[in-house]
């Protein structure tokens, strides 16, 4: 049986599934009461775990997001039923961790990871175009340094207790929500009264959404970056598949809902500054690539006991905390004044320089050929 289900979640059905699976789940928490077009945004809902924890006080993005415990622990029940869980580290934490800082900081500048570029997109905003078309051109920048001999080393097989770091992280993050914990009257958890981070489906729905999602996505390998990469590199279009069916499946469900608003301007938590929405994602993409996985990716393999992916999504969390401390993030169209949004002159400095960074980490981590 396990057998069975391992063959069937490595076919094309498989990843069908998995899209499929994303491109119905993620409209109906929006439906539920996550944001319009971020029922699953794993940038987002990290940052919103960074503004929880204190990392950042922008009051108006602050929660404990279930999906993202729900990902990570998912994807640990899949690896453990399929015996795939095997704790290993040691592939340049360091750099991983500053790929994270730096993707979070592009993500941010767009206001969302590759999978809210695909549910904008759904959801009738045209913006989630050009974030598209920024994070292909970022790996491909990766796929060019990868050809070039690129590579971050390998990772060893290591004390088990390593592999069970971030699933306790998540556990305990399970429990501060559950108990809602508050230490003071001006201290963590922090909790939004207004703004996106006040806007989410009951806490049940959302974790058995994430587990569902964790459980999927590990056993077929769902991966945007990886999609992307996988065409240029290899023409390979299995992943992208996948990919494709998210888009549809999403379309027609936002549809059915009534979720669907065509256009540019003023759509849900986001801007219409065109150049920064494709170089934020240039930079994310990038670093996604330089990483080996895109966030949702690095979720589910830090689930499954790699050292090194927990290291890159502690990075994005931290980032998250960077991004608001220090301005950086996007603002949204504001619909009312018709004033477009965009990012200031801060977050246009930190995503140019989270480019050059991500240029050298890929020029400094080359394999020298004889």
């Amino acid at each position: 049986m396990t057998e069975r289900l391992t063959r069937f979640f490595a076919s094309r059905w498989g990843i069908i599934l998995a899209g499929a699976v994303i491109g119905v789940l993620a409209p109906l928490l929006s439906k539920w009461g996550n944001p319009p077009n971020m029922g699953i945004c794993v940038a987002c809902f990290e940052r919103d775990i960074a503004g929880a924890l204190g990392l950042h006080r922008a009051a108006a993005v602050q929660y404990i997001r279930p999906e993202i415990i729900g990902f990570v622990l998912g994807a640990t029940i899949a690896a453990l039923l399929f015996r795939e869980f095997r704790a290993r580290a040691g592939s340049a934490p360091i750099v991983r961790f500053v790929l994270g800082v730096f993707a979070m900081i592009g993500a941010l500048a767009f206001l969302g990871c590759p999978w809210r570029a695909l549910l904008r997109l759904a959801g009738g905003d045209l913006n989630g175009i050009l974030a598209l078309a920024g994070l292909s051109t970022g790996i491909a920048g990766g796929v060019w340094f990868l050809k070039n001999g690129y590579n971050l080393g390998r990772s060893a097989r290591t004390y088990p207790a390593v592999g069970w770091i971030m699933p306790a992280i998540m556990a305990v993050l399970l429990v501060l929500l559950v108990f809602q914990v508050k230490v003071a009257e001006d201290g963590a958890l922090f909790f939004s009264a207004g703004g996106p981070g006040s806007l989410h489906a009951p806490i049940v729905a959302a974790l058995v959404v994430g587990l569902a999602v964790g459980v999927v996505a590990q056993r077929t390998r769902f991966c945007t970056m990886g999609a992307v990469r996988d065409v240029i590199l290899m023409r390979d279009y299995h992943l992208i598949t996948g990919v494709g069916v998210l888009v549809v499946v999403a379309l027609v469900t936002n549809l059915i809902l009534g979720q669907f608003k065509l256009g540019f301007f003023g759509q849900p938590v986001a801007h219409s500054s065109h150049l920064w929405n494709f170089a934020g994602m240039a930079l994310a993409g990038l670093a996604f690539a330089l990483a080996g996985g895109c966030p949702g990716r690095q979720l589910f393999l830090s689930g499954e006991g790699d050292g090194d992916a927990a290291v890159f999504v502690l990075g994005m969390i931290t980032g998250a905390g960077l991004a608001h401390n220090f301005a950086l993030a996007g603002s949204p169209d504001n619909a009312t004044t018709g004033v477009v949004g965009g990012i200031s002159t801060y977050g246009m400095a930190a995503v140019l320089l989270g480019i050059f960074v991500c240029l050298i980490i890929g020029f400094a981590m080359r394999e020298k050929r004889a």
